[in-house]
């Protein structure tokens, strides 16, 4: 049953993916037909077509491995100085730049001079670009919502797991001091009367409906306060007196800011755990925090580079936080729908991963290089700028910008994510993240 349940989360995961980048193609699509720019071919993955479809001027098929996709526009790039391709070169760098040329106009057809991509303003092309990742931007941000207010996440909750004894800053409790010495105060909650199991409902009157709301009055609050709890289906009023202490730093989302402190209120408790579902205000801090690590994880992925050559090659053990690619993200997967939590919670988490798939293919795909979106995007904002400045200067429109002259960039930095894309995927073959 357990290996059955594996592979249906895999291929859960699977049609998820392909879900994911035929909703990002779509972007292109939909806002290229928008404008006029003629679209041979709408795919879904690489390699050998398995099936496909002509409507109207536009090929829709579905290639046999499911690692990406892509709509093939016209005119991607404008001609040469002359106002054609131009000719071969034994130079291997302008043969790079004349390839794209070549293939920015192989499939032109009589009437095409009109609906060429490069022909179109450039905000026009700036919205082509960006829709494909924006529509992987607006999918995640649905598939979070959806599980953070629908389903809800394991969080902490409102209700008293254990009491403290004594007052212990949080520097010393990760330092391993765990027990109270002669000398040390007894905590607020003890002094009060908070018992475990209590379930907060009111701090200072004002009605409680969040761990993140209390945690926030609690640190705000120093001297009386008064705490409503519900303790065996009766209100009780209990009346504690904080204090300051040292409590560990928060990153604005209510994630805890490791070997970080900061001096706040402190009452003295462990709040529980369970399944809880978020408001919308919490559902979007609980976004922007997710934005702000895949964010910074985007920007740290060189210095993980060392880290996964270790665990593919030397046995090191893979960290949690590692890289991973479409294998590993599937191996996980599996690992979700095997899992003994309730079926809603496997549905949950799966939509969660497919969620952070999305996200990372938005953050990955605005980087200003190409051949990613995001490049094409740096290109087009650069030839408004020169163009807006030749304008105000009275100077001769500069033309489009020659995007195919950043072909041999645009293979080196192809180059670097390939063999990193590699390594990566030998680590989630030989030395996979797991979650259990």
């Amino acid at each position: 049953m357990t290996t059955l349940m594996t592979v249906l989360g895999v291929v859960v995961f699977a049609v998820g993916l392909l879900i994911s980048i035929a909703w990002h193609e779509l972007g292109h699509l939909s806002t290229a037909k928008l404008f006029g720019i003629r679209v041979p071919q709408y795919m879904v993955g690489f390699g050998p077509t398995i099936w496909s479809r002509k409507n109207g001027d536009t090929e829709y098929g579905i290639k046999a491995i499911p690692l990406g996709g892509y709509i093939r526009m016209i005119g991607m790039f404008p001609p040469g100085d002359d106002g054609k391709i131009t000719a071969r070169s034994t130079s291997p760098w302008r043969g790079m730049i004349e390839d794209a040329r070549s293939a920015a106009f192989e499939e032109l057809q009589p009437g095409d001079e009109t609906r060429l991509f490069y022909t179109r303003k450039p905000w026009k092309r700036v919205i082509v670009m960006f829709a494909g990742p924006f529509m992987n931007l607006v999918l995640a941000v649905a598939l979070f919502l959806a599980v953070l207010m629908g389903f809800g996440i394991n969080s902490q909750t409102t209700t008293v797991s254990s009491v403290s004894d004594c007052v212990i800053s949080q520097s010393a409790a990760s330092a391993g001091k765990t027990t109270c010495a002669a000398h040390d105060p007894a905590s607020p909650a003890k002094t009060a009367g908070l018992k475990a199991g209590d379930r907060i409902t009111a701090f200072d009157g004002r009605p409680i409906t969040s761990w993140s709301q209390l945690q926030g009055d609690i640190r705000a609050t120093t001297g009386a306060a008064t705490i409503t709890v519900e303790r065996g289906g009766r209100s009780l009023e209990l009346h504690a007196d904080l204090i300051k202490n040292q409590v560990a730093k928060t990153d604005g989302y209510g994630n805890y800011v490791e070997g970080q402190y900061v001096t706040a209120g402190f009452l003295g408790f462990t709040p529980a755990q369970g399944i809880v579902k978020q408001s919308f205000d919490d559902s979007l801090n609980r976004m922007g925090g997710m934005v702000s690590t895949a964010t910074r994880s985007l920007v740290d992925l060189p210095e993980r580079v060392p880290g996964l050559w270790r665990s593919a090659f030397d046995g090191a053990p893979r960290q949690p936080d590692s890289p991973m690619g479409v294998v590993g993200a599937a191996r996980v997967g599996g690992e979700v729908f095997s899992l003994n939590i309730p079926p809603e919670q496997r549905v949950a988490t799966m939509l969660m991963l497919v969620a952070g798939f999305n996200l990372s293919l938005f953050l990955f795909n605005m980087l200003p290089l190409l051949p990613l979106d995001g490049g094409h995007i740096a290109g087009a904002l650069w030839e408004a700028l020169k163009r807006n400045l030749a304008r105000v200067f009275r100077r001769p429109d500069p033309g489009p910008f020659d995007v195919a002259k950043m072909m041999p960039v645009a293979y080196v930095v192809a180059g670097l994510f390939l063999s990193f894309t590699v390594l990566v995927l030998i680590a989630d073959v030989v030395n996979p993240v797991k979650i259990t």
